[in-house]
């Protein structure tokens, strides 16, 4: 008899377990591309924009981002490849990836990506920069399997680098105001006393020439590394011309 009520109460706890562990949501497997082609460009005048990545990490950043399915500074080179563009003018732009870093201090995941935009006349003197810095941090997974943490790493990356798309627009608004126009084929910026034409979605961000006047000094503009300061909120408008939306998830 006591043999039988211990199989019934088995077999009454057996589903019980299976719901509890089927609670549990799935891990992510499946690591899509992140690609950014789907924002405006950002047009420079400039004759090409160079992309280095100048980052080395310390050991323990080296192990988190080898096991990450999208290394920080290979998504960052991506989004630089597809977003910041020259349109043939005179002069040269370079974006350089100063930190990528992913790292876990006790039960915590963190991330930092810092980032600089700098640009020079075709007789190599610079003429002004934009830095943008972001940073993110999450509890990491309380089940440290390879595939929770890879998951974790790749959603941490995923997060910041929609934060990065945001700031360095910003930044590049707000430092280099004098090479960005709005307008496809725009040879000359707007005049000083005159708004920019209307920005279009499909056109991109097309930049102000950086050949000046025969003798005329270029201005010298620049931004220091975004630590503190207003935050840029996904979808603020400055000036014409609106923000991006990365959709993260």
């Amino acid at each position: 008899m006591k043999a039988a009520r211990l199989i019934a109460v088995l077999a009454l706890a057996a589903p019980l377990g299976l719901a509890a562990c089927s609670s549990e949501p799935p891990v992510q497997t499946s690591f899509p591309e992140l690609q950014y082609t789907y924002l405006p460009q950002i047009t420079l005048k400039v004759a090409n924009v160079e992309v280095r990545d100048d980052y080395l990490p310390g050991p323990n950043a080296a192990q988190m981002i080898a096991l990450a399915p999208e290394a920080p500074a290979a998504v960052l080179e991506r989004m630089a490849h597809e977003r910041l563009i020259g349109d043939g003018s005179p002069g040269s732009a370079v974006f350089t990836i100063k930190r990528a870093s992913l790292d876990q201090v006790g039960d915590t995941l963190q991330g930092t990506m810092t980032v600089e935009l700098s640009v020079d006349t075709s007789n190599g003197e610079r003429v002004g920069y934009a830095d943008a810095t972001v940073s993110r941090s999450e509890t990491a997974p309380s089940n440290e399997s390879p595939d929770r943490m890879r998951a974790a790493l790749y959603a941490l990356t995923k997060r910041m680098m929609a934060d990065m798309n945001v700031e360095l627009q910003y930044q590049i608004q707000k430092s280099l105001p004098e090479w960005l126009a709005y307008g496809p084929g725009a040879s000359m910026a707007p005049a000083a006393s005159t708004l920019p034409p209307a920005y279009n979605g499909n056109s991109g961000i097309v930049a102000q020439p950086l050949d000046g006047a025969p003798g005329a000094a270029a201005p010298m503009t620049g931004g220091s590394p975004v630590l503190t300061g207003p935050a840029a909120v996904p979808g603020q408008s400055l000036g014409t011309m609106p923000l991006p939306s990365p959709q993260v998830q």
